[in-house]
């Protein structure tokens, strides 16, 4: 057998060699995005875009999901529902006293998750008090729930520390809430339509005072009941 013949045979195997790094590399892109938060920025669509003869009819989007669109800016972490999601039962306390929902049945609720050992809600605290401050009322609440099993004592004082004399001091000495409600990191917080039907998430601190958190609250407000 000739010399350039044996070369020819050797060529093959690089070139597999290189075919399989591509596909490994192609194979990794698939996987992050399938992993990536689909509905953030585009609420969980498909990247395709609808044939232009036949668009999707805005105000039919907007009244099934009011943030479509508006996690950007500093709501860029919220996870938007494509669809409202019923939550488990659970309850914490005020004051010794049982509360749920349905003590804010009507209302927009803003459910914050918080420790008193958790750094990022010590950053995040003043914020959640200046949205309370600017929009809470017959519409809207910010419940801020603390999860610590010590006490009500060292979470009122880490309120006043922070700065927050807007916000009630909620606490879940049971310390089910974090799994109940399928938290995976501090603070959690989640959007609750008036029905008691959560519409977005977002895991980690966010500027809650900022305009795009406004704007993201104040749609929730604004939308029809379903």
């Amino acid at each position: 057998m000739s010399r350039r013949n044996e070369g020819e045979r050797a060529a093959p195997p690089a070139i597999y060699l290189v075919a399989a790094l591509l596909a490994a590399i192609a194979g990794f892109g698939t996987v992050y995005w399938s992993f990536a938060p689909s509905d953030n920025g585009r609420s969980g669509e498909t990247a395709a875009s609808p044939p232009e003869s036949a668009p999707a009819p805005l105000a039919t989007a907007a009244a099934g999901r009011p943030l479509a669109n508006l996690n950007k800016g500093a709501m860029a972490p919220l996870v938007v529902r494509p669809k409202p999601i019923d939550l488990p039962d659970f309850s914490f306390t005020a004051d010794g006293a049982i509360k749920t929902l349905q003590d804010f049945a009507g209302k927009v609720v803003l459910l914050n998750l918080w420790a008193t050992w958790c750094v990022p809600c010590r950053e995040e605290m003043p914020a959640l008090d200046k949205l309370e401050a600017k929009l809470g009322g017959k519409d809207f609440a910010v419940v801020p729930v603390n999860i610590d099993k010590g006490g009500p004592a060292k979470a009122a004082a880490f309120l006043q520390e922070t700065g927050a004399a807007h916000l009630p001091l909620y606490t879940d000495p049971t310390g089910k809430m974090f799994a109940t409600l399928k938290a995976v990191g501090m603070p959690t917080t989640l959007i609750i339509d008036r029905t008691g039907r959560e519409i977005a998430r977002l895991v980690g601190p966010a500027d809650w005072a900022s305009p795009e958190a406004l704007a993201v609250i104040e749609a929730a407000i604004a939308a029809p009941r379903a």
